[in-house]
C-alpha cells in the first residue's frame, strides 16, 4: 500500500490549495476514503471522509462549507479543495482509508504516507 499526499504548500488566509492523495497497492474503488491533519503538538484529526461511490460524505465541523472532499476512482485519486484558509487550517495532511465516511478509526492502513504541509500565513 502506498498513499502519496501533494499539493500543499504556504498560503495567505483566505487563499486556496488543492491537495491530492495518490493511491496504490489496494483497490481504491472499494474504499472509503479520508483526508486528516495533525497540527504541532495536536493529536492526528479528520478533516473529511468520502464513500467509495462518492455517495456520502462527511466535513468535520470547523472546515464545513470551505473544504470539498471529491475523488477519481479511475486515477487512483482523493482531493481536498480547501478555501478561504485561515491559520488555524495549518497542519501536515495525510490521507488514509477508513472504515466508513462516519467511522474513521482505526484507519484500513497502519502506516501513513509522507503528508503534504499547509501553512497558512501572511
Amino acid at each position: 500500500v502506498q498513499l502519496v499526499e501533494s499539493g500543499g504548500g504556504l498560503v495567505q488566509p483566505g487563499g486556496s490549495l488543492r491537495l491530492s492523495c495518490a493511491a496504490s497497492g489496494f483497490t481504491f474503488s472499494s474504499y472509503t476514503m479520508g483526508w486528516f491533519r495533525q497540527a504541532p503538538g495536536k493529536e492526528r484529526e479528520i478533516v473529511a471522509a468520502i464513500k467509495w461511490s462518492g455517495g456520502r460524505i462527511y466535513y468535520a465541523d470547523s472546515v464545513k462549507g470551505r473544504f470539498t472532499i471529491s475523488r477519481d476512482n479511475d486515477k487512483n485519486t482523493v482531493y481536498l479543495q480547501m478555501n478561504s484558509l485561515k491559520p488555524e487550517d495549518t497542519a501536515v495532511y495525510y490521507c488514509n482509508a477508513v472504515p466508513d465516511v462516519d467511522d474513521w478509526y482505526p484507519p484500513a492502513f497502519g502506516s501513513w504516507g509522507q503528508g503534504t504541509q499547509v501553512t497558512v500565513s501572511s
